[in-house]
């Protein structure tokens, strides 16, 4: 899925659910942490935040009672009416929606005192430009090796081949470089139970795990040889790989 595909896709996805999965029944074991409670955490009342990549605002709502204002800013036309919609039905105040790239982020120099991008690219100089000095900036992203025998039994996938660790990597020292000190990183991958071959068929339409998902008829056929390897009495098993990095500057 080149980069044209991949924000067409995430577009059509903005405008259907945001980053809404609630209605997709899955259980996870073991994630040692919880991302937008580890960015309350870090958070003051008194606080401007950015969320960077927010698709439908559904996190950033949930917290808004932890910083004085809170900003959420997305590329995609889809996620941001998306966003919109829950803000209005939301009711809360001190919660704004932007359509912005994160590539050029149009605020004054300074203006923030923590930054969040969760499953979404970021450009470190561009934060380093918006962040305060002392700000804290927050990212969890997708290791190479998530859902890994998903992606082995299509052949192919979202990083599929590349060495674990090479994004983490690449990441902290682009921070580093940009003037972050004190940079932290933790890694987990847990083991996921799809309750039902639906709510697998659900998240493999919506996310891009598995690029151009079902325009062939091979690729249901290899759906359901995955579900009877790996169907076990909690559910449909596969794996989710996360990291996440602290950084200050």
């Amino acid at each position: 899925m080149n980069t044209l595909e991949y924000k067409d896709f995430y577009d059509k996805v903005g405008k259907r659910i945001g980053w809404d999965f609630s209605k997709m029944k899955c259980v996870s074991e073991g994630l040692p942490w919880d991302f937008y409670n580890e960015v309350t955490k870090v958070t003051k009342k008194s606080d401007l935040l950015l969320d960077i990549g927010t698709g439908g605002g559904e996190a950033i709502l949930s917290i808004a009672d932890s910083a004085l204002l809170l900003v959420g800013i997305d590329h995609s036309t889809g996620m941001m009416e998306t966003a919109t919609k829950n803000a209005v039905s939301s009711g809360i105040p001190n919660v704004r929606f932007l359509q912005m790239d994160a590539e050029h982020l149009d605020f004054p120099k300074h203006f923030f005192q923590v930054v969040s991008s969760r499953h979404s690219c970021f450009y470190p100089n561009e934060i380093a430009k918006v962040l305060a000095p002392g700000g804290i900036f927050l990212t969890q992203q997708v290791s190479e090796n998530d859902k890994e025998n998903i992606k082995e039994a299509f052949g192919r996938g979202q990083a599929f081949s590349k060495k674990n660790g090479t994004l983490k990597d690449q990441y902290i020292t682009e921070l580093r470089e940009a003037g972050f000190t004190d940079i932290k990183a933790f890694e987990a991958s847990v083991t996921e139970y799809y309750q039902t071959p639906e709510d697998l068929l659900f998240l493999l339409k919506h996310t891009p795990i598995i690029p151009n998902f079902g325009e062939t008829e091979d690729d249901f056929q290899i759906l359901e040889q995955l579900i009877r390897d790996n169907q076990t009495d909690k559910g449909i098993m596969t794996n989710s790989s996360r990291f996440m990095i602290i950084a200050r500057k």
